[in-house]
């Protein structure tokens, strides 16, 4: 797996170590970055599927109305 050193503020540093060190959610910093990055990356692909969907004329809400939509239902459940 390929190395990084990347530079983080103090607050950042320290939502890591309390997820890791006294939360104890995740076994390492390195752990919980991947996974942070994993959603980060679901997160794109559903936005871009939602902005094809747009695009196509399939739909005429906006990202925003569905996703207002779908918290609604969320929430009515």
């Amino acid at each position: 797996m390929p190395r990084q050193s990347i530079s983080l503020t103090e607050k950042n540093d320290a939502w890591l170590k309390y997820h890791v060190e006294d939360a104890k959610e995740y076994a390492s910093k390195s752990e919980l970055v991947n996974e942070l990055i994993r959603k980060a990356r679901r997160n794109e692909a559903i936005n871009q599927k939602l902005i094809d969907a747009e695009n196509s004329g399939f739909v005429e809400q906006t990202k925003e109305e569905i996703l207002s939509d779908f918290k609604k239902d969320l929430n009515s459940k």
